[in-house]
Formats: C-alpha cells, structure tokens, sequence
C-alpha cells in the first residue's frame, strides 16, 4: 500500500541523478510528509522496496522513492548497491559504472537506418527480443574527415549541449582508430589533454562560463585488410583508464558515483577548445602512442573454421542468430604475462539476430556506456578492413 500511495505522489516526476545540494535532487524535507518517519521504519520500509524490485518495471519503485525527498535520496543511495556487486541497473549514472563480475548482463541494441539512430535495451527476460529497458542512444553524424556518435541519456534529445549528453565516439576517415570520449572525468584526478573537444552546456543547466569537456577514455583500432582477404575483422580495445589489475583478484575498476554538472574549481582555467580542433584531427588520424602502461587491452576473440557450414564460428550461447562480419566477442588480452583464467571470461559480445536488431552483452570491468560505444564502432563502414 506504501508502495502504491508514493507511486502516485511521484508518478509523474522524472527522477534524474543530481549533484548534491541542487535544488532538482529533492523536494524540501519540511514540506514533504514522508520524511517525518522514524528513521528506522523509513530504512525498513525501502529496504522492503528495494527487496521487491529485483528487476523492471518493478524496479521502478525504487527510483521512485529516491525522488520523494532528500531523506529518501540518501538512504536508497545507501541500499542501492553498485551494478559490479547487484547485478542491476537502478538509476541513470549506473550505465557509467562497471557490470557484474559474476555474468553478463543481457542488453539488446536497434537500428534505425532511415535516422541513422541507436538505441540500447536492457533484456527484461532470457528472449532475445522483448520490450526491454531504454538505457542510451546515439546519434551519427558524418563529417568530411571522420563520423561522430553523440551518446545520450534520451531518445528523444541527441545532442553535444544537451543536460542528457553522456559521451561520444569518434573516428577516422577510415573507420579503422575511434576514440571513446566522456562528457566528465571517468575518476577524480583525471589529467586534461589537449586532444579534446569541448562543447557548451544547456544554458538552463549549468552557467554558460563553464565548457563541458570529453575526456578520452578509450581507444579502439580495426587491423588494416590490405590484401583484402575474407575472413573476421580483428579489433583492439586499449581501456586507457582501466587498469589491467582490474580483472585480477581484488582488482577495483574506477566506479563513478553521480554525474557532475559543473566543477569551477576544475574548468576556471581551462580554455575552451572548439570540437574541430587541429589537436584533434592530429590525434586521431596519427600513429597511435602505443599500450598505456598497465591499462587493460580487449581483443577480439579468434573465431574458429566450421567445415560443414563453410563459415567462421563463434559460441554466443544462443545470443546471436546471424552470420555477420559485426558479430565479435572480447576478452582481456595477457599482455606482457602469461594468460590466466581472467583472459578466458568474455567480457563483451556482440552479434546480429535480425535486419536491424543485436544483442550486446556485458560485464565487469566495462560499464554500459563504454559497451555500447564500442558496438557503435562496428556499425561504421571500414573501408580499409574489408
């Protein structure tokens, strides 16, 4: 009955994370009810609520009560426990942070050719096709020396100065190096390059004075076919802010917590760089700098010949239903040391099941985001891998 009555209190707000302190993450605690419970019973009572929505739709209780006040906020963010330990995604900044160690997380992405549009399902059953839980999506947009996908929190608002906007990926004139950007630091004390792109925010959002920088978290580079010979692409995925320990035994990924809307302190002096920038087009179309020291490398799993069907095979557990040179599997690569049962485990997969329909698979140490962004780079056309 609880759970009915502050459904309907706050059945029609739109629960988004906030940094603390602002006025859209509460509602005054003086003037809402619900926060003069005991603070014993209120703990109960959303403990019951987290309990009991183990997955979507009902899960959606649980965001509901994080809008209800401040004194709610700060105990579900309390319950809630990160997606690397639950194996759920709750609130919008879980997409930013790693998936379970113990499975892959089952998500869905559809294409829309005519709008050149994604957009990334979390899968509500064990079916490859369902209505699913909108997560992310992302936007092409063609440019004379690379193509860009602008990632966001909303299907209906694709754009950089959006309050939605979450990252992007980049690529090259020949769809062989992207780069994974994301719109604020992927941990505290992460350095500034000048291979960026900056862009200004939503001027309801944040104060115009301060630039909303990507920062370059990853690297993505597709081998040259120069002989242009069949077979399945080979791809590398250098997670430049993920430390290769992350996947051994007591290894941590860096796991943000909120998404930050404005930081003076850092952006005061910071110029603001356009995002066709020389620095940029140099980054990118150059040499890349090689294996970050310690950051963990994905490669793609090597597929083996099937004789009777003629073509390259992977085992997606029923995951993926058609042949297509898109489909990959990537697990961590065992640079400089022996491979270990850490490098066996696929940490993403991806594969085609209809026109326009493919399932993408996750795990620790990887977030959402930063699947999605590297399942975006196997829909661009390559002209010199193929």
């Amino acid at each position: 009955m609880a759970i009915k009555c502050i459904a309907r209190l706050r059945s029609r707000r739109v629960v988004q994370d906030q940094p603390e302190g602002s006025d859209q993450a509460t509602v005054g605690d003086g003037s809402c009810p619900w926060a003069n419970l005991p603070q014993e019973l209120m703990r109960e009572v959303l403990l019951r609520i987290e309990d009991s929505g183990s997955s979507w739709p009902q899960r959606r209780n649980v965001v509901v009560c994080a809008g209800v006040c401040r004194s709610w906020r700060l105990i579900i963010k309390q319950i809630v426990q990160i997606p690397q330990l639950s194996g759920k995604l709750t609130f919008p900044i879980s997409v930013k942070q790693p998936g379970p160690k113990d499975h892959l997380l089952k998500c869905f992405i559809k294409r829309n050719r005519s709008t050149q549009t994604y957009y990334l399902y979390l899968g509500l059953t064990n079916a490859l096709t369902d209505e699913g839980k909108f997560l992310l999506a992302a936007r092409k947009c063609t440019r004379p020396t690379c193509t860009d996908y602008i990632i966001s929190l909303r299907a209906e608002d694709m754009s950089k100065g959006s309050s939605a906007y979450v990252g992007k990926l980049r690529s090259n004139f020949l769809g062989t190096k992207f780069t994974i950007f994301d719109g604020q630091p992927p941990h505290p004390g992460v350095k500034m390059t000048k291979s960026r792109s900056s862009r200004l925010p939503n001027l309801k959002q944040v104060s115009p004075r301060v630039p909303f920088c990507n920062y370059p978290v990853a690297h993505i580079l597709y081998e040259l076919n120069m002989l242009g010979s069949r077979g399945p692409r080979r791809m590398q995925c250098d997670m430049d802010t993920i430390p290769a320990s992350s996947i051994r035994p007591g290894g941590a990924a860096p796991t943000q917590t909120e998404f930050s809307l404005s930081n003076m302190d850092l952006f005061s002096s910071i110029p603001i760089f356009s995002s066709k920038s020389a620095s940029m087009e140099n980054f990118l179309s150059g040499p890349l700098s090689g294996q970050k020291d310690g950051a963990l490398v994905l490669r793609n799993k090597s597929p083996r010949w099937h004789e009777q069907l003629q073509c390259w095979c992977l085992n997606f557990h029923g995951r993926v239903t058609v042949a297509s040179v898109k489909n990959f599997q990537l697990v961590a690569s065992p640079e400089n040391g022996p491979a270990g049962p850490e490098h066996e485990k696929i940490i993403l997969q991806f594969g085609k099941v209809g026109k326009d329909l493919f399932t993408m698979d996750y795990r620790y140490p990887i977030s959402a985001f930063q699947a999605f962004a590297i399942c975006l780079s196997s829909f661009d056309t390559k002209i010199a891998c193929e």
